[in-house]
């Protein structure tokens, strides 16, 4: 079915239900803090109508570790904590997903057993003298002046980490959610693959949906993908879409942007079915389909070397560079919806700056090609 038939109220709950599921088994959030975040996450995102979100209600079952979200008695979403793979919600008509969960685990040593940036150990030694200590102290006072808009932040200066703060509850192991963030964690696999020599930015997608005679698909690139140019179909309001003539009315009730997230289906399969809107490398629009056909063609070329794909983000990057748990959710068929569902500390996406910043080094080892580092 596609976004526009269904209920934004069912699909708003279902979104409300995996995200208390992730506050509370992810996060560590205290229930009541975390529900009414997720009311208002739900409304925002996951487009549930204000007069319903007042409405909800839920249960959670902390040993096996369930989310049960209802309006009144004739519509429960659910979602499930699945250890590596985060919370998932579970389809209408299946209470529970498709796939075997895996566990995800790191190879490092402890990290208060490693220096900064392998491990959390920071030096205890003055800033260097060209840090401005009082500016420093300024600026992060600044980004928590109002407590409701920061939870982290972190300051890197030449590796090494040079300020810290957390919210109250917060520390510098709490999960946090990244949402769209991780497009850039998709985008750095990809990098990696390329690293690897599996695939090519200049590589037309190796997505089998769109090789048949004739299908302009076919000529959507690696790099339109990776610059959301792929032209594809795929609705970010919900009466409204923008082109380069203006904007005209498209009628859809939900948005293809925001279904991908509760909709508990196969995301891959989702993305990969919209059709063409626009000739590929023409029209550039912040739209989840591409970094989700990205997604999409990780998994095809992790699991066509005869790796594990589920297990592929710890092995391939987050081992490399000091992070040892980022918890990337699923759909229920085991794809990573990583447009915006992943889980991670302040400390880590520090990490991943720094690999940028570094252009694709970490301590002596290259795992960007500088090619593509400066593309990104």
């Amino acid at each position: 079915r596609e976004a526009k038939d269904h209920d934004p109220c069912n699909l708003g709950l279902a979104g409300y239900a995996k995200l208390l599921c992730s506050a509370i088994f992810v996060t560590g959030t205290e229930p009541e803090a975390a529900r009414e975040h997720c009311r208002n996450v739900a409304v925002d995102l996951m487009k549930l109508p204000k007069s319903d979100a007042s409405r909800i209600t839920d249960t959670i079952d902390y040993g096996e570790k369930v989310v049960r979200a209802s309006l009144g008695s004739s519509l429960t979403r659910t979602a499930q904590f699945y250890g590596g793979q985060g919370c998932i919600t579970h389809p209408e008509d299946h209470d529970g997903i498709y796939f075997e969960p895996v566990t995800v685990e790191t190879t490092l040593l402890g990290a208060d057993t490693l220096p900064w940036p392998m491990g959390d150990l920071l030096p205890d030694e003055p800033l260097p003298t060209e840090v401005d200590e009082q500016k420093l102290k300024a600026a992060v006072e600044l980004a928590f002046q109002d407590p409701a808009q920061t939870t982290a932040m972190t300051v890197v200066y030449k590796d090494r980490l040079v300020a810290e703060r957390y919210a109250v509850g917060i520390t510098k192991d709490t999960l946090l959610e990244g949402w769209s963030m991780g497009k850039s964690l998709t985008g750095t696999l990809v990098g990696r693959l390329m690293f690897e020599g599996w695939i090519d930015l200049d590589d037309p997608a190796p997505v089998p949906e769109w090789q048949g005679p004739g299908d302009p698909r076919g000529k959507i690139r690696m790099s339109d993908l990776m610059q959301m140019s792929s032209g594809l179909q795929f609705t970010l309001y919900e009466v409204l879409e923008e082109t380069p003539q203006g904007t005209y009315r498209i009628g859809a009730a939900y948005p293809d942007h925001y279904f991908v997230y509760p909709c508990a289906m196969n995301v891959f399969q989702y993305v990969v079915s919209r059709p063409p809107q626009f000739p590929p490398n023409t029209v550039g629009r912040y739209r989840n389909c591409d970094p989700l056909t990205l997604g999409y063609i990780v998994r095809r070329t992790v699991e066509e070397q005869g790796e594990d794909y589920l297990t592929f983000p710890q092995r391939s990057l987050f081992d490399q560079i000091g992070i040892r748990r980022m918890v990337l959710d699923t759909d229920p068929f085991g794809n990573f919806i990583l447009s915006g569902y992943e889980y991670g500390t302040a400390r880590n996406w520090a990490r991943i700056g720094m690999l940028y910043l570094q252009k694709g080094m970490w301590q002596g080892k290259r795992l960007l090609s500088e090619e593509f580092v400066d593309f990104v």
